[in-house]
């Protein structure tokens, strides 16, 4: 199956206030594409904020088929960025109507509409996690877009989420839906240090002392972004691909980012151990204060695992057909990032994130 080339250069982002979906905005509007973004009323629209005047906004909710089934016409391309990431135990409700309802009235409309090609932001998290135990002086553990999922104590509930709606999207190219879907691994960009994977660099830049064992991977949301808008572009269909740039412990990420700041870099090593103490407590704060714990079990858990992701079948899907692409080094996707919360942190009070 391919897919056919989008002649009026219309697309309809979901998600498009959030890290991913911004940096998708961006792109498409510097290659002069309309573009649609639907939001909810009341949402936060600051990481669009200076290109605001050129995007058209679209008032609608994922969870509301009519607003969806008037955003989305015949020929245009969609983007489904929009979910909840989380890995606290009273967002599963939420997760499970917005991750899975949500992307399956999204699969439907487009079928019904008769777009030209869907794009899905997954996560590698849908990939799934074998289900064994690792050993901490074990080698790590590769996946790529051949994974199977397995029902594992390893996988959140956000990656069974991700997964289900992976399922949703998958049945509607079984439908004869165009579409396509990229699994980023934890990306890394410019957007709100409060939330999500960002969260990493206000860790850093407030000198907290503590890491784990375990890796991480990582992607510059900018990455993320170039190869949806080139896999979009492309004949592509029917196919995911795991977008993930490098692999490095989870201590040396944080060293980089704390020096990309100018600030100390954690020292004191939190044993797998003592992670399984420090989440029981977390969670008794937050039923106390109502504050979202700092460490949950799921993130517990993971932290100290040893999973490699492996990103190179897009760069070699995209040369085959003549478009170059290429990731970002870590180093300078984390000065750069580091660059910019800086700046936002010296601002007022009142304008900071």
């Amino acid at each position: 199956m391919v897919s056919s080339t989008n002649d009026n250069r219309t697309i309809l982002i979901t998600g498009a206030n959030g890290l991913v979906g911004s940096h998708l905005v961006r792109r498409y509007l510097s290659a002069d594409w309309s573009v649609l973004a639907l939001h909810r009323p009341g949402s936060d629209l600051q990481l669009l904020a200076d290109v605001r005047e050129q995007v058209t906004w679209v008032e609608g909710d994922i969870l509301d088929v009519p607003s969806l089934e008037a955003a989305i016409q015949p020929g245009m391309d969609v983007i489904h960025a929009a979910a909840i990431v989380s890995f606290v135990p009273r967002d599963r409700g939420r997760m499970e109507k917005v991750n899975v309802e949500g992307t399956a009235n999204v699969v439907n409309v487009c079928l019904s509409a008769g777009v030209r090609k869907l794009g899905f932001v997954s996560s590698v998290a849908a990939l799934g996690r074998p289900n064994r135990t690792l050993q901490s002086n074990a080698a790590p553990v590769v996946i790529d877009e051949t994974q199977k999922w397995e029902e594992s104590p390893n996988n959140s509930f956000y990656a069974q989420t991700k997964y289900r709606a992976e399922l949703e999207v998958w049945r509607g190219i079984a439908e004869g839906l165009p579409a396509i879907i990229v699994n980023p691994s934890v990306v890394l960009g410019e957007g709100d240090w409060e939330r999500s994977s960002s969260q990493l660099f206000r860790y850093a830049y407030d000198e907290r002392p503590f890491y784990t064992d375990g890796l991480t991977n990582l992607v510059d949301v900018r990455d993320v972004a170039e190869a949806l808008f080139r896999l979009m572009e492309s004949p592509i269909v029917a196919e995911r691909f795991v977008l993930n740039a490098a692999t490095m412990p989870y201590r040396e990420l944080l060293d980089r980012m704390a020096d990309a700041f100018g600030r100390k870099r954690p020292y004191i090593r939190i044993a797998p151990a003592l992670t399984q103490i420090i989440w029981r407590m977390e969670a008794i704060r937050s039923l106390i204060t109502g504050k979202a714990p700092l460490i949950t079990r799921e993130t517990a858990r993971s932290a100290s695992r040893a999973y490699r992701f492996d990103g190179r079948q897009v760069v070699e899907r995209l040369a085959a057909g003549g478009v170059r692409f290429s990731y970002h080094e870590p180093e300078e996707t984390i000065r750069r990032i580091a660059a910019y919360y800086t700046a936002w942190a010296s601002r007022p009070a009142k304008a900071t994130l």
